[in-house]
């Protein structure tokens, strides 16, 4: 007997855009083909050190074998709040206004269903990466979407989804240095945005995860610089591309007491906190030397240099990201009418590369790709002559690629 069962939730999820990629990249390598991988934000070099000596100390001492906490231990949360002064001359309570979390995903997806209602509206911008959405989707909310960049067409658009949605929005969204577009916000703009959401009693989640992630110009800021902020704003940061530590699945909330209140209540039913010894090398992490984020930033910009430059001079012009370890890459135009996914599976099967296909990451993502900053030099250079042969021969892929999607038509 089997149990035919449409679920809820999973209906409300599209088809995971990124499977058909990867099934194809699975098939790729199992016929022996050596598929260079920019498609996932997978960091590809080993945690520092000194992190992984005191996850190794600290996992020696038993009492560490226990149940951990669901809020994160003290030492780290005072190790966050330690990095929100030194960073952003912000003063968190690590007590009240502090929480940690497994990756900035878990504590973002968690929120959401701590605080959406069947119904609910939330303002989130296209594209996106997909937690944004789909944390609130699966909530049982629904999404209004508003632009990505952080100008004063993304504050009209805040305000026109306010005057003209039925319920008001619960909560907005952001995520600067953006994941997949690596746009960056300044001060003025978040200022802008506590004053609205402040007026209209909107909650304000800041996704922070590539604070550390940048290039060629400032530190990116925090929401929570902004006076007031901390009435409205929650900002989630994280371990995984600061520190390499990915797989480790640390990360915090930061903010608003409410809020972490809410996420803590909800985790108290759901975790037991992050493995101690993880937590105990996050700390040491934070509070230790930190030219291992100054080794970590260089090698993302020399990526970004030679993948940018490379691409160039193949014919490809990419913008050059300030920020993050993804550059966003406008499909080229004799491939534009295909859209991303036809295009992301061209390049793949012509020229052993992987990347991600903008749709993946909203409709408004889909003349672009998202190529991940994680492949040596000697890696992308050859994925850059590659991509160069590949785009020499557009005209008959093209052709190709028509006849075969008009053949699957019939």
């Amino acid at each position: 007997m089997s149990i035919e069962q449409d679920f809820h939730r999973i209906k409300r999820l599209p088809p995971y855009v990124f499977a058909e990629v990867n099934a194809m990249k699975a098939r790729a390598r199992a016929a022996g083909e050596d598929i260079i991988d920019f498609g996932m934000g997978n960091p590809d070099q080993p945690t520092p050190p000194h992190i992984v000596e005191k996850l190794i100390e600290a996992a020696r001492n038993p009492r560490a074998h226990r149940y951990s906490m669901s809020r994160g231990i003290p030492g780290l949360r005072k190790a966050l709040s330690g990095y929100y002064q030194r960073r952003f001359n912000v003063d968190i309570d690590p007590e009240s206004e502090a929480i940690v979390t497994l990756g900035s995903k878990e504590g973002l997806a968690n929120l959401a269903n701590a605080i959406t209602s069947p119904g609910d509206i939330v303002l989130v911008p296209n594209p996106s990466y997909p937690i944004h959405p789909y944390g609130f989707i699966i909530a049982g909310g629904s999404c209004r979407y508003v632009p990505v960049t952080p100008d004063a067409e993304f504050l009209r658009a805040l305000d026109r989804a306010v005057r003209h949605s039925v319920p008001k929005p619960i909560a907005l969204v952001l995520n600067y240095p953006s994941n997949p577009t690596a746009l960056l916000a300044d001060l003025d703009f978040y200022g802008q945005v506590v004053e609205f959401c402040r007026f209209h009693k909107i909650w304000v989640l800041s996704d922070l995860a590539y604070s550390e992630i940048y290039f060629d110009v400032a530190p990116p800021p925090s929401i929570l610089q902004i006076p007031g902020a901390k009435d409205i704003a929650v900002e989630f940061t994280s371990m995984s591309k600061t520190y390499n530590m990915p797989g480790w699945r640390i990360g915090f909330a930061a903010g608003n007491k409410t809020l972490v209140s809410a996420l803590a209540r909800i985790k108290s039913y759901l975790d037991y906190g992050a493995f101690t010894p993880i937590q105990v090398a996050a700390s040491a992490a934070l509070n230790g030397p930190q030219d291992c984020v100054d080794e970590i930033r260089a090698m993302y910009k020399d990526r970004r240099d030679v993948l940018i430059e490379g691409l160039a001079a193949a014919g490809w012009d990419v913008p050059s990201p300030q920020a993050t370890m993804f550059a966003w890459a406008p499909i080229p135009p004799a491939f534009a009418h295909l859209g991303s996914l036809e295009f992301s599976k061209l390049l793949m099967s012509h020229a052993q590369v992987a990347v991600a296909p903008g749709i993946g990451f909203g409709e408004y993502g889909d003349s672009f790709v998202r190529i991940g900053l994680v492949e040596n030099r000697h890696r992308t250079r050859q994925a850059v002559r590659n991509i160069k042969t590949f785009l020499a021969s557009a005209d008959t892929l093209i052709e190709s690629s028509e006849k075969q999607r008009a053949g699957t038509d019939r």
